[in-house]
């Protein structure tokens, strides 16, 4: 059974995402959802802490909590997170969609890009991610087949990272990121719901294991209304 927090976070989710607290307006006092669900004021502020580390609001020392866009979801930067992981974190509905999955000879950026020797092989996965009904990433990844292997349709609608990590037994480590807006191409046009956007953000990262070893080359492609991405620094 659900704590009450979290039944009380799915509530005002649900209530968000239907407009009926709508964005920018102050959600009810917390002594109001005490009332209305016979909860203490500790859950409350429990259900509420959970609603401001994943997006949905922002609370100001006392004036309350108010209502973020939730339309644009918050894509780290700085941390290696799967899609799967990130969906779950923020409670999202999402689809992933398989338009390609092979096994296949690089071609000679690739080989630059992944470092790879003559004879070696790459699985290209190009996914498209589905969130709240509307198509709205385009992920094209590449593997280095000698640390990923035997991929199935059933492990890319899943999590590829699951399964290097928990079948496969290797240890990802760390990634580089680039962050670019681009014009959309063509793929884009044709996989994704991109409606009058004529730019994506992209995301182009290399990802290497616990080890150094350089595996995958990723490419995440975002339209642009529907994402922030977000970071944390400290002054040191």
């Amino acid at each position: 059974m659900n704590s009450k927090y979290v039944s009380l976070y799915g509530d005002i989710v649900s209530k968000i995402e239907k407009g009926i607290f709508p964005t920018n307006s102050k959600l009810p006092s917390e002594s109001s959802f005490m009332e209305e669900y016979g909860i203490s004021r500790d859950t409350v502020r429990k259900s509420l802490h959970l609603l401001e580390q994943n997006g949905y609001i922002h609370k100001i020392k006392g004036k309350g909590s108010f209502v973020l866009d939730f339309s644009k979801f918050n894509f780290p930067v700085a941390g290696l997170i799967s899609y799967k992981e990130m969906v779950e974190k923020l409670n999202l509905h999402s689809k992933t969609i398989i338009h390609t999955m092979e096994l296949e000879p690089p071609d000679s950026n690739m080989i630059k890009l992944l470092d790879l020797t003559e004879g070696e092989k790459v699985w290209k996965v190009v996914r498209v991610r589905q969130i709240n009904g509307k198509k709205i990433i385009l992920d094209k990844d590449y593997f280095n087949s000698e640390f990923v292997t035997n991929l199935t349709k059933e492990i890319c609608e899943d999590s590829i990272y699951g399964y290097i990590e928990k079948k496969l037994g290797h240890q990802i480590g760390f990634s580089n990121k680039e962050i670019t807006v681009e014009p959309c191409s063509d793929e884009d046009k044709q996989l994704l719901d991109i409606d009058d956007y004529n730019m994506v953000a992209v995301v182009k990262s290399t990802v290497h294991l616990m080890d150094g070893t350089l595996f995958q080359y990723s490419e995440s492609r975002h339209r642009p209304d529907k994402f922030k991405f977000t970071d944390f620094a400290r002054r040191t």
